[in-house]
Parts: C-alpha cells; structure tokens; sequence
C-alpha cells in the first residue's frame, strides 16, 4: 500500500528548469539581485498587480522584514488559529501580539472583536488568510484607518486569489507570501512582501541585505534574507504553470466534496462569494458527537492506511510556553484548532487516491 503524504511539492519539467538555471553557469552570478531574482520581482509584481515586491529566501523572513519596517514598536493585534511564524515574527519584532478570536465560519480573524482589543499601545494588526479563505479585508481596512493602525496581511495561504477581480495583495500596508516547498507556488525555500509603495520596497530590500544602501552607508540594523538565483529560477519555472496548478487543485477539492460533502458531522471551508481561490489546503472540521469519531481517532484510522493527514492549525500559538503572558480567551479558534485535520492535498493527487481517502472515513463514519 502505497502512503499519500499530506502535502507533495509541484515541479516544473526536469529540462524547463535545467534550461532555466543553464545561464548561471555563464554568468556565476548566484545570489545578491541576480538575472534571474530580478526577472521573477518582475514577473510577480506582473502576476500579483503590485507596484512592488521584495523577494525573500523564506516567508518568515519576508513576514519580519514587513514587520520591522512598518511597526517600529508596541502592540500587534493578530489570531492564534495561524501557523508558529506569524506569530514567532511579531516577537522577534520586539513587538507584543495580542490575540484575536477567529469568524467560525471562514476561520480568519473576526473583525467584530478587534477594535475592543485596541488601546493606546495598538501599532498594526497582522491578519492572515488561511486555508485559502480570505479575511473580511473591507472591515479590516476601516478600522485601521479609524486607529491609523498599519496593516500586514499574512498571505501565506493566499497566492493567485482574486477578490472582486482584485488580486489579494491589493489590500493592506503589505502582503506576505510564502514560497515554501508545499505552497500553491513556491521557489523551493522562499516568499515575498507585496506593496504597493516604491520606498517601503526599497527600505526592505536594505533591510534584508545587513542593511547596507551603499557601502559606507548602513541605515537600518539588517539581517540577511536574499533570495538565491536558484530559488528564483524554480519559481520561474513554476509561475508558468501556476494556473494549472491550481485547476488541478480545484478539481482534487470538487472530488472530496462529492464524496464527503454530505457526511454528518464534517464542516468544511466556505466558498466565498466574489472570491477566486486557490485551493491552498483541504481542512475538514470533526463533530464527534455527530460523526462517532473524533479528529484523533479519524487521524489514527487514516494512519494505519498510511495515509497521513495533519492537525492544522494546532496547536494554538497564544498557547505557546515560549511567551510569558497569560493566554488570551479565544474560544472558537480553541474549538477549530481541536477538531481541524486538513486531508492531503496537492496538485498530482490522483482521483483514486481520493477515493482511497474518501473511502476511510466514509467507513469510518458508519
């Protein structure tokens, strides 16, 4: 019996990217805004309808880099129900996150619950689209400009959507999107800050090289965040492929849906109206009353036919030991990150393999 991990990473062609990377061996030119890191800011800033994009060699990365340079200080408002970096950033940042509980419908931070959360300290608010679903990016845009707070979109689920014919990193201060092996798009390792303000851009690319602008002349404290040629290259390679990409994911999704739709006791992530996803991820949510099983039991059925899933989001970062503070209440994020398990997924899953899933836990369910 064959395993169906959760996720498998897309690939261009062997030879696409061969042809791709065969200049590098002329030109030995590998990293520091190469040919090919040039190019593939071009091509986003195209694809993402931005004025700018600051490549990163990882998603986290490119998060802090947002992060320090439009929140010099204070608190971040942000949602527990999100992967470790969104929240490990804001500390690394100096910054303290303050956690917001989450819509139980879309999963993304509830805006009817932020502006009670905000005070004197408030600098920004750090949401994040997850799943592919996105935030209520309209509520989130008229309470920051009533606070004059910043916003920084996690992006990192939310590659290739539209919203009302926008792309998504339209809304907001900046937008990060990560480029890791296993995303809708990815350069291997990687991610990117989108904006839509040349000096910002600017300000992050110094940032992100030792904050060195010339070499007598280092305004910011930086880091090192650069994005290799290589990396670049595989993201080339893979934005040429990107709309397949994600029909393939729709059509894996459709075919959980026809099998599972129906079963009591799964919810699923909803389709947003006006919104073009991406099918990012399939998270099922678990009633174990009504489905007689719950989210560790369901998890351990689809193991032992080597099929592995993943409890994601959980657990909650507001949990995590490595803050010294109180946790915040956020009960219905509690609830979702302890009946979530997101079913594998990925462009080349097969319809068969689908099923295979499928047929687990509809035999599960009787």
């Amino acid at each position: 019996m064959s395993k169906i991990n959760v996720t498998r990473s897309s690939m261009p062609p062997f030879e696409e990217y061969c042809d791709e990377i065969r200049s590098l061996w002329d030109t030995r030119w590998l990293t520091n805004n190469g040919q090919k890191h040039q190019e593939l800011t071009a091509r986003l800033q195209d694809y993402l309808d931005s004025k700018a994009v600051v490549l990163a060699t990882n998603g986290h990365l490119a998060l802090e880099l947002a992060i320090k340079a439009l929140v010099p200080e204070g608190e971040v408002i942000t949602t527990p129900f999100t992967f470790a970096s969104t929240t490990q950033a804001i500390v690394r940042c100096g910054l303290k996150p303050v956690f917001c509980d989450i819509d139980p419908v879309t999963f993304t931070i509830d805006p009817t619950k932020i502006e009670e959360l905000i005070n004197e300290n408030t600098r920004a608010i750090v949401p994040v689209h997850v799943y592919g679903s996105i935030c209520n990016v309209e509520a989130i845009e008229a309470i920051a400009k009533k606070h004059d707070l910043k916003v920084i979109y996690d992006a990192a689920h939310a590659f290739g959507i539209t919203y009302r014919g926008k792309s998504i990193a339209s809304y907001g201060d900046a937008s990060m999107f990560s480029f890791h092996a296993t995303k809708v798009f990815h350069t291997i390792e990687g991610g990117c800050v989108s904006c839509q303000d040349e000096a910002l851009a600017q300000k992050m690319n110094v940032m992100k090289n030792f904050g060195l602008a010339a070499e007598d002349d280092v305004p910011y404290a930086g880091g090192n965040a650069k994005m290799s040629d290589f990396q670049a290259a595989m993201g080339l390679c893979n934005l040429r492929h990107i709309d397949e990409e994600i029909g393939k994911r729709k059509r894996a999704t459709e075919h959980y849906l026809k099998r599972l739709g129906q079963l009591d006791g799964l919810t699923f992530k909803p389709e947003q109206a006006e919104v073009v996803s991406n099918y990012a991820y399939f998270p099922i949510f678990i009633d174990a009353e009504r489905f007689g099983m719950g989210r560790e039991g369901l998890s351990k059925e689809l193991q032992e036919h080597e099929i592995f899933a993943r409890r994601y989001f959980y657990p909650l970062t507001n949990t995590f030991a490595c803050y010294d503070q109180q946790p915040q209440e956020t009960p219905i994020a509690k609830a979702a990150s302890e009946c979530v398990l997101s079913l594998p997924l990925y462009a080349d899953i097969s319809t068969e393999e689908i099923d295979r899933i499928c047929d687990v836990i509809i035999t599960a369910h009787k």
